[in-house]
């Protein structure tokens, strides 16, 4: 009698495992109907039948690597919550921390250029003087940089022919 209370204790272990297992996997797995839910939370007809086929690819022996790729291959990559890196995901999960990058560094450029412009830091030393008006248009006559030359054609076509 001993040993079939022992072997009784093993046998709901064993489904106990196999049952966390099944839900573990099926947690990972988006339900193909709702979309937005994992199969395991899902009551719709399609995560039901998937939730049994994850217990039967285990009962046959099956690793939680092989269920995915099987569940993978069924029914594309988007079955699973966390898809596969490589070159297509890449992009996709590359693309804003590179624009972020980007526009962090043209922040930094552009504040380290306006430090570096000493027009910018002359007129910002005379803001809080007191001048007057006719001060002020001279002082601002020396240190405003003149506008850039016009870039038409005829401007291009000249210093072309001054080289």
């Amino acid at each position: 009698m001993p040993v079939t209370m022992e072997k009784r204790d093993e046998d709901l272990k064993k489904s106990q495992m196999l049952d966390a297992r099944a839900r573990n996997i099926s947690h990972n797995v988006r339900c193909t109907e709702c979309g937005s839910q994992s199969i395991e939370d899902s009551q719709a007809d399609v995560a039901i039948l998937l939730r049994q086929l994850i217990r039967d690819e285990i009962g046959a022996g099956k690793t939680d690597k092989e269920i995915y790729s099987k569940l993978e291959d069924e029914f594309g990559e988007t079955v699973l919550y966390a898809p596969k890196f490589d070159m297509q995901t890449a992009a996709l999960w590359l693309t804003p921390v590179l624009i972020a990058g980007g526009t962090a560094a043209g922040l930094v450029y552009s504040k380290h250029r306006q430090r570096k412009n000493v027009h910018i830091m002359a007129l910002d030393l005379i803001r809080g003087v007191s001048l007057t008006p006719k001060e002020r248009v001279a002082i601002l006559d020396v240190l405003i940089p003149p506008p850039p030359p016009p870039q038409g054609v005829a401007s291009r076509l000249r210093r072309w022919l001054n080289r």
